[in-house]
């Protein structure tokens, strides 16, 4: 028999990362030809490459001849930005610029993952038309991400999407996830906050979207400009601490709700939901409803697992 030999190729940025892996396990499991590329967690499953070394990212985009590259890989967390804003704006900005211009060069696809971090919160849900008013510095250079990429490639897609959670290798790898051990712990109380609005989705969901519209852009280039998806569960953290207790039948009330304005960090839009109609209309999309998702997710972690029989069996 023939072997078939997909001949559609993708490559992915940052496939070491939460969605990253995510975003490779679900193209590679649908025939494509996935190639992912990493830095410090890259050997030996994926290419070792500093996105920061345009000549490196030049070979790997030529030797591959990508029809679809994902750009997973930034500096995702608010607070690090703030305090390495150099280091952030060049993986976030100028790596960006750089790798829309190689996808330019051999006429790839590119989807750059942006952020709800681009709106201020104050008038949601927010449509792609909508006017940005990024609050923090993260927010500041996935927006000025957005804007290299579209400059130095008309044809990319920006997709925005909100806060992740998916199967991690460790707690701290999601702000949904490393709420589980406040959770589990329920001898001491433990304070979450009750004042921002999230939408907490998952990385499976974000990964099936990215297929989905690389498909459809392979069949209709007029797929190009900007995307947003999201779960529908609007949640505060206290409010998905709550949900994750009760998904693994756990106390809840050692959780305590503050609504006031967070005073640590940076600053945080209240409620950036975006409005998902446009991928919709376009037949793209998937949402794991949140029990669900998390329970997969965060059931490798659960440290007492004596109950696991009378729940599952």
């Amino acid at each position: 028999e023939d072997v078939d030999i997909p001949s559609r190729r993708v490559l992915i940025t940052g496939a070491t990362g939460l969605l990253g892996r995510a975003v490779f396990k679900e193209f590679n499991e649908n025939s494509w030809n996935t190639v992912g590329c990493g830095y410090r967690r890259a050997q030996p499953r994926f290419e070792h490459i500093n996105l920061l070394d345009s000549i490196a990212v030049h070979d790997v985009v030529h030797d591959f001849q990508p029809h679809v590259i994902v750009h997973c890989a930034a500096e995702r967390r608010p607070d690090v930005v703030e305090g390495q804003p150099d280091a952030a704006s060049q993986l976030n900005v100028s790596a960006s610029a750089n790798l829309a211009k190689e996808a330019a060069g051999v006429g790839a696809f590119l989807i750059y993952i942006s952020t709800d971090y681009v709106f201020d919160g104050t008038s949601p849900p927010y449509k792609e038309t909508d006017v940005p008013n990024p609050l923090n510095l993260y927010g500041k250079t996935k927006l000025e991400g957005e804007k290299a990429v579209l400059e130095n490639n008309e044809e990319t897609a920006v997709l925005r999407i909100p806060v992740l959670y998916g199967e991690v290798e460790r707690l701290e790898e999601s702000a949904v996830t490393v709420m589980f051990d406040k959770v589990q712990f329920s001898n001491k109380s433990a304070n979450m906050d009750h004042w921002q609005q999230r939408f907490p989705t998952n990385v499976k969901d974000v990964a099936a979207v990215c297929r989905q519209l690389a498909e459809k852009r392979m069949l209709d280039s007029s797929i190009k400009g900007t995307f947003h998806w999201s779960g529908n569960e609007q949640m505060t953290k206290y409010e998905m601490a709550c949900a994750i207790a009760d998904a693994f039948n756990l106390p809840s009330s050692h959780l305590r709700p503050v609504s006031d304005v967070p005073v640590v960090g940076a600053l945080r839009p209240k409620n950036a939901q975006l409005d998902c109609s446009k991928l919709e209309m376009l037949g793209i999309g998937q949402r794991t409803p949140f029990r669900t998702g998390i329970r997969e997710s965060l059931w490798p972690f659960l440290v007492d697992k004596r109950w696991r029989q009378t729940v599952f069996h």
